[in-house]
């Protein structure tokens, strides 16, 4: 594909993405916070089976809203339904999965130095990863785990370790994470598709029927918005993780995923619970100590060249900036896949060199995420090198 109108499409369908995602999420943020302030109702609206109410301002009107224990008396004439910002959020972003990692699986999903997959293998695993991720999901979500949350969790838990771990032994550190987020999306618009669309449009129907509603399609549905509740402050994280290689590019980073699900999970719960009403502060406390330990943990080994002191001259950089990044990284590239300067950084000149050197500390040495898949085959030593000559302030002869 011409890679002009591959940025295009890229751009289009993420920015789709991203929008369809604010809807979705933030509609999903709104009903856990409107389920849990609904204040005890005045006498004559529990007689109407109404469970609770709450009042609220907002762009200059106020607004009175009611929610039933089960059903009203009778349906209204229009009723509004979630589901949209669901599916297409996750249709925008198979899209995208598609378009940046198998179309593009060469550049972004394979690795050679993690495993040697062909581009069907890779696709194929991928694709496998969300169907079993859905269907392991539910499959115990019908089990008799669902009547003990914490113990349901922990499996969860358990089995999504073993999720990342496969991947991220199996694929490009960053094509990993985005699997991972790709199977918490698919369960989460699978939980809305499959479980919870259904049991509404089952209420819906005994009410119309002038039947009793069932109460366990509410709780199940129930459950499973739940669920999506707490995935929510992941999924989020794992979009905006290939930005952040010190993340996915360490050497434990499946660890590092998950430890950062569990306390986003975890920092999610205070939120929950404070729409309850319940000041738990000391669970933001330590989420917030959690991540400040855990950046600690993953710090980057400080590299060093072997004999430390001596001065490194900038033609020796210039000839590892010539040989390993410009292909990429230059006004005129010569790479196979990326046929202009990837994020704008050109490294032409030694001037813009130690112009970019932070970045170049934060991705060549640090995090080790660049050159690209190391596709240049940079050295440790010269790595080093560079760490070095930063180290001295970058000077230029």
């Amino acid at each position: 594909m011409d890679p002009y109108i591959a940025d295009w499409l890229n751009l289009i369908i993420r920015w789709l993405h991203l929008i369809f995602g604010i809807a979705w999420i933030g509609s999903s943020f709104y009903f856990v916070w409107l389920d849990n302030s609904l204040e005890e109702p005045p006498e004559w609206k529990k007689q109407k089976g109404i469970k609770g109410d709450i009042w609220s301002i907002h762009g200059g009107g106020i607004y009175e809203i009611a929610k039933y224990q089960l059903a009203p008396e009778k349906m209204p004439e229009i009723l509004h339904w979630f589901k949209w910002e669901a599916y297409s959020t996750w249709i925008s972003g198979f899209l995208l999965l598609s378009l940046m990692y198998y179309v593009g699986a060469e550049a972004y999903l394979i690795d050679p130095n993690v495993a040697d997959l062909t581009q069907w293998q890779a696709i194929g695993i991928g694709l496998g990863a969300l169907l079993a991720g859905w269907f392991v999901y539910d499959i115990l979500c019908n089990t008799a785990l669902q009547k003990n949350g914490y113990l349901l969790a922990i499996v969860l838990v358990a089995l999504a370790a073993g999720l990342i771990y496969f991947l991220t032994h199996t694929f490009s550190a960053r094509g990993a994470y985005i699997h991972v987020g790709a199977v918490i999306g698919t369960i989460m618009v699978g939980n809305v598709f499959r479980v919870i669309i259904p049991g509404q449009r089952l209420l819906v129907g005994a009410i119309e029927k002038g039947e009793a509603p069932n109460p366990v399609w509410a709780s199940k549905a129930k459950l499973r918005s739940t669920h999506n509740n707490y995935l929510t402050l992941p999924v989020l994280f794992i979009m905006i993780s290939t930005h952040y290689p010190m993340t996915y590019n360490h050497p434990n980073s499946w660890a590092v995923l998950a430890a950062i699900i569990l306390i986003t999970a975890f920092a999610r719960h205070y939120f929950n619970l404070q729409h309850r009403g319940i000041k738990q502060p000391a669970i933001i406390v330590i989420a917030a100590v959690a991540i400040v330990i855990l950046a600690w943990a993953i710090r980057p080994t400080p590299v060093t060249v072997a004999d430390a002191g001596k001065k490194i001259a900038s033609q020796q950089v210039a000839t590892i900036i010539k040989t390993r990044c410009a292909s990429c990284h230059a006004a005129t590239t010569t790479d196979d896949i990326f046929t202009f300067a990837q994020g704008g950084v050109m490294l032409d000149t030694m001037d813009q060199v130690k112009q970019w050197a932070p970045r170049i500390q934060a991705r060549a040495v640090d995090a080790k995420d660049m050159p690209f898949l190391n596709k240049t085959l940079m050295t440790d030593e010269e790595r080093a090198i560079l760490a070095a000559w930063i180290a001295q302030g970058s000077p230029i002869e």
